[in-house]
């Protein structure tokens, strides 16, 4: 049994990824949250990941329709289930242990360096 969790998450690692970012642009907390996103996407989630940031100034019904209470929030849209991150993203191994990202041996040592 251990093994097929091992497997499905491997599977989802390699599957592009969808996080969508909720920020209003007035808020250091969200330019602060798409340095940190872009970091993440860009060393750790497959290359034809999709990323949106959504400023909820320009859009404000997508607050409602994703029920957003609070910025900077991510969400992963996929791969399924969906999870969300609510505040700061800066601890880097907290948002990819909370999107459901699974560390093999040389991603858990670039997080040291």
């Amino acid at each position: 049994m251990k093994a097929a969790n091992s497997q499905s998450a491997k599977i989802k690692k390699d599957r592009p990824w969808h996080l969508c970012l909720f920020v209003t642009r007035e808020s250091s907390a969200s330019a602060n949250a798409i340095i940190q996103l872009r970091r993440i996407v860009a060393e750790y989630l497959p290359s034809d990941s999709r990323v949106e940031v959504i400023d909820l100034m320009d859009e404000p019904e997508r607050a409602e329709e994703e029920q957003i209470l609070a910025i900077p929030t991510l969400v992963r849209k996929s791969p399924e289930p969906i999870r969300r991150v609510i505040g700061d993203l800066s601890d880097i191994h907290r948002v990819l242990t909370s999107i459901g990202f699974v560390f093999e041996r040389v991603d858990a040592q670039r997080l040291l360096h």
